[in-house]
């Protein structure tokens, strides 16, 4: 097992990596012992890890579980209600412990739910897709969705600690790690141009889920995103560099519907828009493009905005955008490999030049 720290201060909190943590796991036992903890999953984790995990706490703690449908169309304020109904239903108090078993709905879901039941109680994130593994479930980034905006009502909350047992992806279905390989490539784009030639180099072992390569990926993006939270907690400054891809990206999931694009396609293809914006402003050359175009291609992920949506479909959402600061569009564009940089300026011609040509 490896173990990586989010230093937060006093709210700082562990990550721990290995496979069959879900079997068998100290740090988590006794982190919940003799208090009432509260599942939170989908129909679709639920029958393949609950009963394991419940197996896993019951010796040392009172288990309850809620399962919610599984989708990013359910990442609504209705859903959320429904766990704070389940949470009053079973007498929670503020020493529960809420754990979030599943993707990065769920992930997010449960964080704002821990955020606001009766005003803040503890959380644990056990991520079981690559998406939430390598990114959402640290940094205490929670939200629910509007139908006008991505995670446009939520909290900065963090957990008191993830656990990442790599063997939940052996469950995980096709599309679903190629769009997690999404947000595992945007960290050697923004981050560290050496993590983005190993990706480069380890395609086929990344693919067919060789464990010391896979193992290494969560490990480096969960360093990367580890350091990025401990300097900069609420998106003051560097941690906007890990929404590249994600204005964009954000567009297409709400025009097209939450749930038609999973986020990692919507953010691949969003990544590929924000690299050809740079490449139209001089910040890269076509060596670079290229480079993060064909290493996208390569994981099966989208590389172009839908046929059907056109620069005003986009523009609409981007005007949205929670990076929008007074009245301006804030781009996160790559400005070499392994180095990007916050753009408040870049003329709409230009956008719908890029959009467009796609």
């Amino acid at each position: 097992m490896q173990q990586i720290r989010v230093d937060l201060g006093e709210r700082s909190y562990p990550i721990f990596i290995g496979q069959g943590l879900l079997a068998q796991s100290d740090c988590l036992t006794a982190s919940v012992s003799g208090k009432k903890v509260f599942i939170v999953s989908n129909d679709t984790v639920a029958p393949l890890y609950l009963q394991s995990l419940q197996r896993l706490l019951l010796p040392a703690a009172q288990v309850f579980a809620h399962i919610l449908p599984d989708g990013e169309q359910y990442k609504t304020l209705a859903q959320l209600e429904s766990v704070f109904t389940a949470l009053l239903e079973h007498n929670c108090g503020r020493d529960v412990v809420l754990v979030a078993l599943g993707g990065g709905v769920i992930g997010d879901m449960v964080g704002f739910a821990a955020a606001c039941y009766q005003r803040g109680v503890d959380f644990i994130q056990i991520p079981t897709t690559l998406l939430s593994q390598v990114d959402s479930s640290v940094g205490g980034k929670t939200a629910v969705n509007h139908p006008l905006g991505k995670n446009m009502i939520g909290a900065f909350y963090q957990p008191q600690l993830v656990l990442i047992d790599t063997l939940c992806l052996k469950t995980l279905p096709v599309r679903e790690f190629a769009a997690g390989m999404a947000e595992v490539i945007k960290y050697g784009i923004i981050w560290d141009a050496d993590f983005f030639l190993w990706l480069e180099n380890n395609v086929e072992s990344l693919k067919s889920q060789q464990p010391e390569a896979l193992a290494y990926a969560i490990r480096r993006c969960c360093e990367i995103k580890a350091e990025v939270v401990a300097e900069d907690e609420t998106e003051q400054g560097v941690r906007a560099l890990l929404n590249l891809g994600h204005t964009f990206g954000h567009a297409i999931e709400a025009e097209m519907g939450y749930g038609n694009w999973l986020h990692g396609e919507a953010v691949a293809a969003g990544t590929v828009l924000a690299a050809q914006t740079a490449k139209a402003m001089e910040l890269i050359d076509e060596s670079i493009l290229r480079r993060i175009t064909e290493l996208l291609q390569v994981f099966d992920l989208p590389v172009t905005a839908p046929e059907s949506m056109d620069f005003e479909s986009f523009i609409k959402h981007m005007r949205r955008d929670k990076k929008v600061l007074a009245g301006q569009i804030r781009l996160v564009l790559p400005t070499d490999m392994g180095q990007a940089g916050i753009f408040a300026q870049v003329p709409e011609s230009l956008l719908e030049q890029v959009i467009c040509r796609t």
